[in-house]
């Protein structure tokens, strides 16, 4: 088997991380928190980022000021909320996507392997989008009866409560940080041995 084909293969395979390592992670810091709340966001499901009982806590908090419950397994089986959609596609996505790329290398032809990196250009565009939405969705169909409502200085209108896409943002006296999990980087790593394959495979056929 030429080089191009394994560095292929082991790209698609890596993709096999995101059924184990989060892919996003939201950390939340405030003074009457010692320790900060998080929340891995992963393709099947939420987890504790920082410590026990983080996503439970970061849901109470947001029923305060309005949001939407957090579709824990908890939250699900209340029937509070129904489960995310893309808890059942990207786990099926992800898998298509390996058998795809292993596939194209034992297949041995650069161009799939190019092929495969461009469909995982626009999943990955169709991912943060779809993250984005998700974002600006609880951040802003709030409930006009919670408990707490606080107005937008500025506007007057309901303070809205979305978290940062990616970085650093103040809400209300939590700093709330947004980044990219382990999971995320084994897909980077995976992408980048397909476009390394790709220049290889170019090469092993002159």
């Amino acid at each position: 088997m030429k080089k191009s084909q394994i560095l292929m293969i082991l790209g698609a395979i890596l993709l096999g991380a995101l059924y184990l390592l989060p892919l996003w992670k939201i950390t939340l810091l405030a003074p009457q928190y010692p320790e900060p709340l998080g929340l891995n966001i992963h393709i099947t499901h939420l987890s504790d980022g920082v410590q026990y009982n983080d996503v439970k806590n970061i849901d109470l908090l947001n029923h305060y000021i309005g949001m939407a419950h957090l579709p824990t397994e908890e939250n699900v089986a209340k029937k509070e909320v129904k489960p995310f959609m893309e808890f059942t596609i990207f786990p099926i996505v992800i898998g298509i996507m390996i058998l795809f790329g292993v596939l194209a290398g034992f297949k041995g032809k650069p161009k799939w392997y190019l092929y495969w990196l461009l469909v995982m250009v626009l999943l990955g565009i169709a991912g943060l989008y779809d993250f984005y939405l998700w974002l600006d969705s609880y951040g802003h169909n709030l409930d006009p009866n919670a408990i707490l409502k606080i107005a937008d200085p500025v506007t007057g209108k309901p303070m809205g409560y979305q978290p940062p896409f990616l970085g650093y943002k103040k809400l209300l006296n939590f700093e709330v940080y947004s980044y990219p999990a382990m999971g995320a980087y084994f897909i980077v790593v995976g992408m980048l041995l397909s476009f390394i394959a790709f220049l290889t495979g170019k090469k092993e056929t002159k």
